[in-house]
């Protein structure tokens, strides 16, 4: 059961959203929060899965809230921020502060329902509006990726092995490609497709390259591979 703490200062909103969430078998509303002070409180004492928060709140906004929350060792959530504003400064403010993932609020129930699912699973999740303005602003151009029988391979372009980076261990070849796709929003399905491996291998490289990235997630690793020139 995917237990998610509800933030934002409309009890009519999270009505909304606990009626849209609690209707699914696997999920389960364990609390909400008003504020982002409470938020922080809430997080603390029920150790929620996944908490989707607001940005625009009083006492605190949804962006502190956050910081503080993915500082606290003792809490491990993932953060969907959930707000009406389509925002830069919001969005990349959320990624800095720890979110793993950015939705807006007339997003489809169904959208809420597979970033809850997503954020749960250690996945990152934006909304489809914010996608392109995060990869032009964290990634480089990258080759695209053919679907035909027999298609080239990816570009790793300046990700190649040796390009440590700042990383203890760089990336290999394989990881190098598969974080191309991976800032190319492409899910596990769409890269071992790509790249001619199964799912399970997928999974495997993902992990490794989030460890090497010291990164929460795949959104997390697409910035910091950007901060660390990687690219």
């Amino acid at each position: 059961m995917i237990r998610v703490l509800l933030v934002d200062d409309h009890a009519m909103l999270r009505a909304g959203f606990r009626t849209i969430l609690d209707s699914q078998p696997d999920i389960a509303v364990v609390g909400e929060a008003g504020t982002g002070a409470d938020a922080v409180a809430q997080a603390a004492a029920l150790r929620p899965d996944v908490i989707t928060m607001d940005v625009q709140m009083p006492d605190m906004d949804g962006i502190e809230a956050t910081r503080r929350i993915v500082a606290d060792p003792d809490v491990d959530a993932a953060i969907a921020i959930v707000t009406t504003f389509d925002r830069d400064d919001y969005l990349y403010q959320a990624l800095d502060a720890g979110a793993a993932g950015f939705l807006l609020k007339n997003a489809a129930p169904e959208d809420l329902i597979s970033a809850v699912r997503a954020l749960a699973a250690g996945d990152g999740m934006l909304s489809p509006e914010v996608t392109r303005r995060v990869l032009a602003r964290f990634t480089a151009p990258s080759a695209p990726v053919a679907r035909a029988p027999g298609p080239a391979r990816p570009s790793a372009g300046p990700l190649a092995t040796g390009a440590t980076g700042g990383l203890a261990e760089p990336l290999t070849d394989r990881e190098a490609e598969v974080l191309v796709l991976l800032a190319d929003a492409r899910s596990n399905a769409e890269i071992a497709a790509a790249l001619f491996i199964g799912e399970a291998t997928v999974k495997t490289h993902v992990s490794r390259i989030l460890q090497k990235l010291g990164a929460r997630d795949r959104v997390q690793a697409v910035v910091t591979a950007h901060r660390m020139g990687l690219a």
